[in-house]
Parts: structure tokens; C-alpha cells; sequence
């Protein structure tokens, strides 16, 4: 695959509270492990840790020191990425397969920008104080995945435009967004959850013990 990775893996982990997700183990393999194993075939692989750090051995992709935030770590990644086309990945979501990958590519390849998306299964409502709130029409709204693509340049000109405007984001799409440029959805995966709190780990064990004996399920 003709694209660069960027995986900002600089996060503390504080909500989770034990340490860096990059390095937290699941199934015998850190975070990080299990997602580069989503791309092997990426001709260029870039990932972000944090401050201080020491780069993994024996991982095939390129270490810098990432930021004080995820869109700061993304940035720097963007100025050493050398291919057209990016791919934005975060570590906290382990269990990616290759399909999705190659989906978002191909989405992004064509379109310029491309994010994978989920139907929203519960019930939404606004809370009103402590009492339940009005009702949110889940039928129009959708969960955002990543890996997020992105033609190069049109990332690098949405992050200097956040910048110069002084916009923060929670991913690399509302960036893209708020220069005027499209993003198209694709379908996301239900594997790909983010490992966020202590009770993803139970999850995130049981999925890696089913992904360790069974190549099939990237």
C-alpha cells in the first residue's frame, strides 16, 4: 500500500490509569504491536510516542517524540510523512483488520478524505440536570472510527489552518472539514473499538484471544 502511516501514540492513558496505551499489554502483545500488524503492507509507517520514551525494538515503522496532544503529535508526523496519500490511526484501537484498512484507502484514494463510520445502537438523549433529557434521533447520527485518510497536503493545509485559527479537534476529519473539503464515510467495524476505560480490557483480551488463533479475522 502507496501510503503513509501516522499512528499518534503519545497518550498518557490517564482515563484508563495505567500508563501509556502504547505499551500496555493485551493478549501477550502491546497495543502498538497489535496495530501495526494491520499494516504490514504500508509502505511507510510513522509513529508518534511519548516524550522521552524509548522507540520498541523489532518493530518495523519510524519513532518520533509526539506532542502534548494528539493533534500536535499528528502534525509532526504529517511534516515526515513522504507519500500522497495518509492514513491517521490511533493505537487505543488495536483490533483493526486489513479490510477496513484497505476500505478507507481506497475511500480516501478517490475522494481525498475518507473516515470509517457506525450506526449508533442506544438510545440518546440530552440529560436535563440529573433528570432524563429529550431524545436524540439516532437514525442521523453515526460513531467515528479511524484509520482516518487523507490526501497529504490537504491534512498538512487543514492542520496549519487549525493553527493559524487556533481550532482543536478530536480527529483529523473536523479539521479537514472546517476548510470546506468533504469527507466521505465509509463502513466502520465493531472490532474496532478504542480501548478507553478498564472495562474495554475485558473485551480487548477476549477479541485478542480469538485474533491470536485465527488469522481470518483481520
Amino acid at each position: 500500500m502507496e501510503v503513509s502511516v501516522l499512528i499518534p501514540a503519545a497518550g498518557k492513558g490517564e482515563r484508563l490509569g495505567l500508563g501509556p496505551k502504547a505499551f500496555l499489554r493485551v493478549g501477550g502483545r502491546t497495543l502498538l504491536e497489535w496495530t501495526l500488524a494491520a499494516f504490514l503492507e504500508a509502505a511507510e509507517v510513522l509513529v508518534a510516542l511519548p516524550p522521552g520514551a524509548s522507540p520498541p525494538r523489532g518493530l518495523r515503522a519510524t519513532f518520533l517524540e509526539g506532542g502534548e496532544t494528539r493533534q500536535e503529535s499528528v502534525a509532526r508526523l504529517l511534516e515526515a510523512a513522504s507519500l500522497p496519500l495518509v492514513l491517521v490511526h490511533d493505537v487505543a484501537r488495536p483490533f483493526v483488520s486489513r479490510a477496513l484498512v484497505e476500505r478507507v484507502a481506497k475511500a480516501a484514494r478517490a475522494q481525498g478524505a475518507a473516515v470509517p463510520v457506525l450506526p449508533v445502537p442506544d438510545t440518546l438523549i440530552r440529560p436535563e440536570g440529573e433528570a432524563y433529557g429529550a431524545a436524540l434521533p439516532r437514525e442521523a447520527l453515526r460513531l467515528v472510527q479511524t484509520p482516518q485518510g487523507f490526501f497529504t497536503a490537504l491534512l498538512r493545509e487543514a492542520h496549519a489552518y487549525a493553527r493559524k485559527q487556533g481550532l482543536s479537534a478530536t480527529d483529523d476529519a473536523q479539521l479537514v472539514q472546517a476548510l470546506g473539503y468533504p469527507v466521505a464515510l465509509v463502513e466502520g467495524e465493531r472490532t474496532a473499538f478504542k480501548v478507553t476505560y478498564p472495562e474495554d480490557l475485558f473485551l480487548a483480551e477476549a477479541l485478542a484471544r480469538v485474533w491470536n488463533g485465527s488469522p481470518q479475522a483481520r
